[in-house]
């Protein structure tokens, strides 16, 4: 579904992905870890079309979507969720995400049939839905920001630290709610601070370290990895 071929993402004159090669599978969960700076959060902007890379291909279902805009992805299929959790403040729950799904331009009725859908699996959200999103708790904008993605029907979902700040209790409700997405068929690419929950879940996983891939295996054996800690500090090659 997805293949990343050779992916360089400059800032200015810092590499901070170093061309790397990645791929995701049909209904596949697969998890990108390393510690802060390693490039993780860009390489998933650059798949999402909200960074041009300097170099190398992005390809999904075989057509190569390298430097495309971001609306223009989401249209494709690939949305993604970012680590700020961006909700609209002022806007209610309900009015969030509706606006997830005008990227189709589809007609209220199916909007709405569609968020009433997603429902059953955001039950909070039916709770919430006339609140304005900035009066959700963390772990509740959280849910706001997946549904609202979910919106979009993407057949690739990109999650860049879903766990971020959040209780632990919480944290385990997410990780519940993104194996349940992902037995909807879904593909996902999950940029995960939590190692442990995120190799857990993931069918296979790559590890970065300074803009590289260090890593990669099944979740258990990346998990299993004596060099696992090692890179998480930077004492890798």
């Amino acid at each position: 579904m997805l293949v990343v071929e050779n992916l360089v993402v400059r800032y200015g004159p810092v590499a901070a992905v170093k061309g790397i090669d990645l791929a995701v599978g049909e209904n596949e969960m697969v998890s990108l870890l390393g510690a802060n700076g390693a490039g993780k959060s860009t390489t998933l902007l650059a798949i999402a079309g909200a960074i041009r890379p300097h170099s190398g291909r992005i390809l999904f279902d075989g057509a190569d979507i390298t430097g495309m805009k971001a609306e223009k992805a989401v249209a494709a299929g690939i949305a993604m969720v970012p680590e700020t959790r961006d909700v609209f403040a002022d806007l209610t729950v309900r009015e969030n995400l509706l606006l997830g799904g005008f990227i189709h331009r589809r007609r209220r009725a199916a909007c709405e049939q569609e968020m009433e859908s997603l429902m059953t699996m955001f039950p909070v959200l039916r709770e919430r839905m006339h609140q304005p999103g900035g009066t959700l708790s963390g772990g509740e904008q959280q849910q706001l920001v997946i549904a609202r993605a979910m919106m979009a029907r993407p057949r690739l979902l990109l999650l860049d630290e879903p766990s971020l700040g959040l209780a632990p209790l919480i944290v385990n409700h997410i990780f519940e709610l993104i194996e349940r997405l992902r037995r909807t068929g879904i593909a996902i690419l999950l940029v995960e601070q939590n190692a442990t929950k995120a190799l857990q879940a993931a069918d296979r996983a790559y590890v970065m370290s300074l803009g590289t891939i260090a890593m990669s295996g099944t979740g258990a054996e990346v998990a299993g990895s004596s060099d696992l800690e090692s890179i998480y500090l930077g004492r890798s090659g």
